[in-house]
C-alpha cells in the first residue's frame, strides 16, 4: 500500500501541473476545477501515506493503543479539504455561469482523457484496501476524479459540437456536488469513530444476544463497543455467572471471547465477571464481615496468665 501511495503521489502531482496549465490555456474552469480537485487528492494521498506509516508503529507506554486512529484522523482532514474544494468550485462556477467564457474543447477532452486513465488506475489499486476508512477516503477522491474527468470529456464534446460555453461551468457545479457528497459520508463515518460510537458493522443487540447464548452466562450489562481504528474494534462488558470455581469462570470467558472473535471480529475485549448472589461494592466483591469478639466470649484453656 505504501508503494501504491508513493506512485499515486508522483502521478497526481504531475497531472495537477498539466491540468492547471491546460486549463489556463484553454480558459476552461472545468479543467482548473479538476486541478484544484487533484490538489486535494495529492494532499489526501500524502496524509494517507503518513497515516499508514503511523498505523504500523507499535504501542508505547504513552500510546497504549498505538496509532491506529492516525488513519481515521487523516480521513477526517481529507474530507474537510474536499468540502472546502467543493465550495470553491461551486462559487467559481456560479460566477462563470453568469458570464460564460469561450473555452478550447479539444484541450479539455485531451487532458481529461489522460486524467480518466490515471485516476482510474489509482482508484483500482486503492480499491483492494478500501475497507480501511483512511484508504477509502482517498479512493473516493480518486473515483470522484475519474467520474468528473469523464464528465469533462463529455462536456468538451458538447461544447465542440454546439458552442454552448455555459456547459463548462455547469460541469464544474456537477463536479462540486459530487465532491461534496463523497466528503459528507467520510466526515460522518470518521466523526462516529472519533466519538467512539458503536461500529455500524457490529450491532449491539446481536452482540449481547450472542454473549447471553454462551452456556454459563446469566446476564450481560454495561456493554460498550467502539472502534480503535477503521477495522479494529474493542469491547468492554460485565457478565454475570453462577457461583462457580474460578476455572469454570475462566472457561466461560474464553467461550465468550471466541464467539466475539469468530462472529464479530472483535479481538480486544475487557470482561468483568460478577457472581450471582454475591454482594458487590462498586462492581467488586464485598469482603466478608468480621465478627466482633468480646471479652466474655473469649476463653482460655490449658494455660494461665
Amino acid at each position: 500500500m505504501q508503494k501504491v501511495l508513493q506512485a499515486s503521489l508522483v502521478l497526481t502531482l504531475a497531472y495537477v501541473v498539466v491540468t492547471f496549465v491546460a486549463g489556463l490555456r484553454a480558459h476552461s474552469l472545468a479543467l482548473i476545477s479538476e486541478a484544484g480537485h487533484n490538489i486535494s487528492d495529492f494532499l489526501a494521498l500524502g496524509l494517507s501515506f503518513v497515516a499508514v506509516y503511523f498505523q504500523s508503529r507499535p504501542a508505547t507506554p504513552e500510546k497504549t493503543f498505538g496509532y491506529q486512529r492516525a488513519g481515521v484522523l487523516a480521513a477526517f482532514v481529507n474530507a474537510l479539504m474536499l468540502v472546502v474544494i467543493a465550495v470553491w468550485i461551486a462559487v467559481a462556477a456560479l460566477h462563470r455561469l453568469a458570464a460564460p467564457v469561450a473555452v478550447a474543447p479539444r484541450t479539455m477532452m485531451l487532458v481529461a482523457a489522460i486524467g480518466v486513465v490515471m485516476n482510474g488506475v489509482i482508484a483500482a489499486l486503492l480499491w483492494k484496501s478500501s475497507g480501511d476508512v483512511n484508504i477509502r477516503s482517498v479512493f473516493l477522491h480518486m473515483l470522484g476524479d475519474t467520474l468528473s474527468t469523464a464528465a469533462v470529456i463529455a462536456g468538451g464534446a458538447g461544447i465542440y459540437f454546439t458552442h454552448m460555453f455555459w456547459i463548462d461551468p455547469v460541469l464544474s457545479l456537477l463536479i462540486a456536488g459530487m465532491v461534496l457528497w463523497s466528503a459528507v459520508g467520510v466526515v460522518r463515518e470518521t466523526l462516529h469513530i472519533l466519538l467512539e460510537g458503536t461500529p455500524h458493522s457490529v450491532p449491539l443487540d446481536e452482540v449481547r444476544s450472542a454473549m447471553l447464548a454462551i452456556a454459563g452466562v446469566l446476564d450481560v450489562h454495561d456493554l460498550h463497543i467502539w472502534s480503535l481504528g477503521s477495522n479494529s474494534h474493542a469491547l468492554a462488558s460485565h457478565i454475570t455467572v453462577d457461583d462457580t470455581p474460578v476455572s469454570e469462570s475462566a472457561a466461560i470467558m474464553e467461550r465468550v471471547n471466541c464467539a466475539l472473535r469468530d462472529r464479530f471480529h472483535i479481538h480486544h475485549t475487557t470482561l468483568q465477571v460478577e457472581i450471582v448472589g454475591c454482594e458487590t461494592i462498586h462492581g467488586c466483591s464485598a469482603p466478608p464481615e468480621v465478627e466482633e469478639v468480646t471479652g466474655h466470649e473469649h476463653h482460655h484453656h490449658g494455660h494461665a496468665h
